[in-house]
């Protein structure tokens, strides 16, 4: 029977942030490296949702690789078939993915504490290496509510991440449940369709106007021969997105606009009592700011009925709100999201104490450093993990991060060091300044009961502080923040010793 090889790092999907690893590690000649991706193509979340009117909320030029501008988004804000394109596009170019194992699952990575290795169990076989990325996002696994007697129902029932394309909707009573970004997204298409169209809203979002436009031929040959345009656009929008995420962190600077969007909704809803249902009872920001143009119009089509209140009871094809309204239904549409709360790697990944950490994150949400590594996960680094967002591009924070993972990475290799873990009093200071600085920003002091804060109320997702801020603590890996065990140069039991003092200094990996 053959030994399997050693990988020295093992790159868990393939989606924006396992491409941009498998990317960044190539660009610096790190080659030793495995890929693999449970679906049958790279993308990631713009691969798995395809409802109709998915898009991105964030401008196209800050939705794209630093280093793979394009210039051929026919929009402001890109459409998802688009950013799927791109993603393929951008594997394909830079050499990607004859590198990806397709069709290959994780079912469980556990840490060899004897070998100092990751043993990798697959839906293809065992894989060894010294060092994990899990690149597998925190919006990948739908969240459907145990809702009572559901099980009663007759009717079709899909998620908006699993949307049934198969599935006609054109004159069917349709019950859609969640006003989140999906739902926002998907209603105003489906709305004409529908014989009848019931909204389920459990808490009424801030909806802004989104500033979208087509971009016609002669802007994308501009873009294209002048890449000085590229670059200022880019540059525009973060400054603006920079901008909102000041007044995220001081919420009384929103005030003044959060009046102003008050009375933006009296231009768009003429009726009072829907205009007073749609009307947030929270702090702009607070919970995900929504951009669409024609989400109220659908609201205020003569189809569609808003129900301000959440689904609590199915009997038969009655569905039921918490107000007591009952609507018949012959299909339900469910736009609740992704459990967020715990990144469902966790239900795969076990500790160097053998335990896996969905069952540690039960009753607590999950810490890490930086978002992007984990007391007792020893050599495994998480992408876009606890406490790192940032209004703001996914794909920026992904390669902010993977700067600090890639030089980390570097390090181990370089330095012969085989077991790295975050040491718990860093963690622990990190995390109390990170909660402590997080009470005063809109997520903890606005007003609402977001998908930020689990049941104990603590905030597990957001980074109190600007990007800049962020991109300034990920610059440097520094080795003195972490509990090391070099190898042997004999082959023998790997043993430890101090880091070394100057710990700062960069490894030059990207020469």
């Amino acid at each position: 029977m053959n030994t399997p090889s050693v990988y020295d790092t093992f790159i868990v999907g393939a989606g924006i942030s396992g491409l941009a690893a498998a990317i960044k590690l190539k660009k610096t000649g790190y080659h030793n490296f495995k890929i693999i991706e449970k679906a049958d193509r790279v993308g990631g979340t713009w691969r798995e949702n395809t409802y109709p009117g998915c898009g991105c909320d964030v401008p196209s030029s800050l939705y794209s690789y630093s280093f793979a501008p394009s210039s051929r988004w026919s929009r402001l804000f890109a459409k998802q078939p688009e950013i799927l394109d791109y993603l393929e596009t951008v594997s394909d170019d830079f050499g990607i993915t004859p590198l990806i194992e397709f069709n290959c699952e994780l079912e469980q990575a556990v840490w060899d504490e004897d070998r100092h290795l990751w043993c990798l169990d697959t839906s293809s076989g065992q894989y060894l290496a010294r060092t994990v990325v899990f690149a597998t996002g925190p919006i990948t696994e739908p969240q459907t509510p145990p809702i009572p007697g559901l099980e009663t129902f007759t009717g079709n029932m899909f998620h908006s991440a699993r949307w049934d394309h198969d599935y006609d909707l054109t004159g069917k009573r349709i019950a859609v449940i969640g006003t989140g970004a999906s739902a926002i997204q998907f209603v105003p298409r489906i709305q004409p369709k529908a014989r009848e169209l019931h909204v389920f809203q459990r808490t009424a979002p801030w909806v802004l106007p989104k500033p979208d436009l087509p971009l016609g031929e002669a802007a994308k040959q501009a873009i294209e021969r002048f890449p000085a345009i590229q670059q200022g656009w880019r540059k525009a929008v973060a400054g603006s997105l920079n901008a909102i995420n000041f007044g995220l962190r001081n919420p009384q600077v929103l005030k003044p606009v959060n009046e102003a969007a008050k009375q933006l909704l009296r231009l768009q809803i003429s009726d009072p009592a829907l205009r007073r249902a749609v009307t947030p009872n929270f702090l702009l920001g607070c919970k995900r700011i929504l951009f669409a143009n024609d989400y109220y119009p659908a609201l205020q089509a003569g189809n569609t009925s808003l129900i301000p209140s959440g689904l609590v009871e199915v009997d038969g094809n009655t569905v039921i709100a918490a107000n007591g309204e009952r609507r018949e239904v012959d299909v339900i549409i469910w736009g609740t999201g992704f459990d967020v709360s715990h990144p469902p790697i966790g239900n795969r990944v076990f500790n160097d104490k053998g335990e896996r950490l969905a069952d540690l994150w039960k009753d607590s949400s999950p810490e890490a450093y930086l978002g992007a590594t984990i007391e007792n996960v020893p050599n495994a680094f998480l992408i876009l993990g606890p406490n790192v967002l940032v209004y703001d591009s996914f794909i920026r924070l992904a390669e902010a991060q993977l700067d600090y993972i890639i030089d980390g990475l570097w390090k181990i290799k370089r330095r012969s060091i085989s077991k790295l873990t975050i040491k718990r009093k860093v963690l622990k200071k990190h995390n109390r300044k990170v909660q402590k600085n997080l009470q005063t920003t809109v997520f903890n002091a606005g007003g609402c009961s977001s998908y930020y804060l689990d049941q104990n109320g603590r905030n597990f997702a957001a980074w109190p502080w600007s990007l800049k801020t962020l991109k300034r603590r990920l610059n440097v890996f520094e080795l003195k923040d972490y509990d090391l065990a070099y190898r042997q140069d004999t082959g023998t039991r790997p043993t430890k010793r101090p880091a070394k003092s100057n710990a700062r200094v960069r490894e030059e990996a990207f020469s």
